[in-house]
């Protein structure tokens, strides 16, 4: 006759109870040192859990593992409850193992272990189960993007429980300024999570790489990662690259001008002073290259180049000096010139100086009367000596005295 589970299940009970009963008498006292020792267990949603219970020391009493419902799974090496996901390890008088795989939420809980002895013993073991969350999907992008635009993209991902942890990157940067938010889901167990990257674009970007790491303990470590790459349009960006940095007359010149945008810029446009370039024979075009060459002081002037794509246009200049190259080699060597002005300035203020010298020198040439031809040494008084020098003057001629 074959018992259906439920009286299969209340038949074990009963023999452990009677088991119980008739060791009570012959063990009850030795009994008091066993307890049976349980672990608790975390386990990957999918996987399979181990529950294990030990006594160190029993004298042949039964052991019986239990779910969360209190239905027995296994009594000694007795299978109790008919589901194949549970199987038995191990059975002696000191350990019962028993092992569930495909473990699903559901199976989370309080496992009990049971050593029937008198009274009845029994250590607990939770089992918790991980929830493994969702490859994360990137949502709101579009591509591509404007330069100065604001993009706002969302990475979520569910069936995490815990709830998993969301980090954004750029270029293996992380950003830190975002939005997190922590939903449950309809089946009040696990969650979905959702983080939201609000920002604006910038040239720079371009190419950039956006990943959505999604961190939870059911992934050992391994993070499931969602990535977008950035494509950003803005307008050209012009620069003048000149192959000669002191041009003369009579060489050449190339003017280079790199144009970078996205798209791709469209053939520039080179003018002079705000016009065509004069001289289509010597001034060749070639593609973003202007070439110039027996350069001359009429090429002097403001070149311009332009670039345009569908995102606008613009522009830089280049101002072209061209040098005379006799002017330039007269500085690296002696200004005759300038030596020749000097010395002519030095003999002319010498020349003056010798003739005023000579002029002052004849105004003052002269006579000097001596006190003696006046009559100032034999005069008593001042009054005589005018006396004495105005009857004197015949004389004078006799006593003259010079100077040179």
């Amino acid at each position: 006759m074959r018992l259906k589970p439920g009286a299969l299940l209340r038949f074990y009970s009963l023999c452990g109870i009677l088991i119980q009963v008739a060791a009570t008498k012959s063990r009850g006292r030795g009994s008091q040192g066993q307890f049976p020792l349980t672990q608790n267990v975390t386990v990957v949603e999918g996987g399979t859990a181990n529950l294990t219970c030990r006594v160190d020391q029993n004298d042949n009493t039964s052991l019986q593992w239990s779910n969360p419902a209190q239905q027995t799974l296994y009594f000694d090496d007795k299978k109790a409850l008919r589901d194949n996901r549970i199987e038995l390890v191990r059975a002696s008088w000191h350990e019962l193992s028993i092992s569930v795989s495909d473990v699903s939420l559901s199976d989370e809980g309080q496992y009990t272990c049971s050593l029937f002895t008198m009274p009845v013993k029994t250590s607990k073991a939770f089992l918790t189960v991980l929830g493994v969350p969702e490859k994360p999907q990137i949502t709101g992008f579009t591509s591509p993007v404007m330069e100065g635009e604001r993009m706002q993209i969302t990475c979520k991902t569910s069936g995490s429980k815990p709830a998993a942890d969301i980090r954004w990157f750029k270029n293996d940067k992380e950003v830190k300024d975002v939005k997190y938010l922590k939903e449950e889901d309809a089946n009040r167990k696990t969650f979905t999570v959702s983080s939201t990257l609000d920002f604006l674009v910038d040239r720079s970007d371009d190419g950039a790489v956006l990943s959505c790491r999604v961190d939870h303990e059911s992934l050992n470590s391994t993070p499931q990662i969602a990535m977008q790459v950035l494509e950003i349009h803005y307008t050209p960006l012009v620069k003048i690259i000149s192959s000669n940095s002191w041009p003369e007359e009579g060489q050449s010149i190339v003017l280079t001008c790199e144009s970078k945008g996205k798209p791709v810029p469209e053939p520039v446009l080179w003018t002079k002073d705000g016009g065509e370039l004069p001289d289509p024979e010597r001034m060749v075009v070639n593609g973003r290259v202007l070439s110039i060459s027996f350069l001359n002081k009429t090429d002097n002037g403001t070149y311009r180049c332009e670039a345009k794509n569908p995102i606008g246009r613009n522009s830089t200049e280049y101002v072209l000096i061209v040098h005379d190259p006799n002017a330039f080699a007269g500085k690296t060597g002696p200004d005759h010139a300038l030596i020749g002005g000097i010395v002519a300035v030095v003999v002319f203020v010498t020349l003056c100086s010798i003739i005023l010298l000579g002029r002052y020198l004849a105004r003052h040439k002269g006579t000097y009367l001596t006190n003696e031809a006046k009559g100032a040494e034999d005069a008593p008084d001042a009054d005589t000596a005018i006396i004495n020098a105005e009857g004197s003057q015949v004389n004078a001629e006799e006593k003259k005295e010079y100077f040179i």
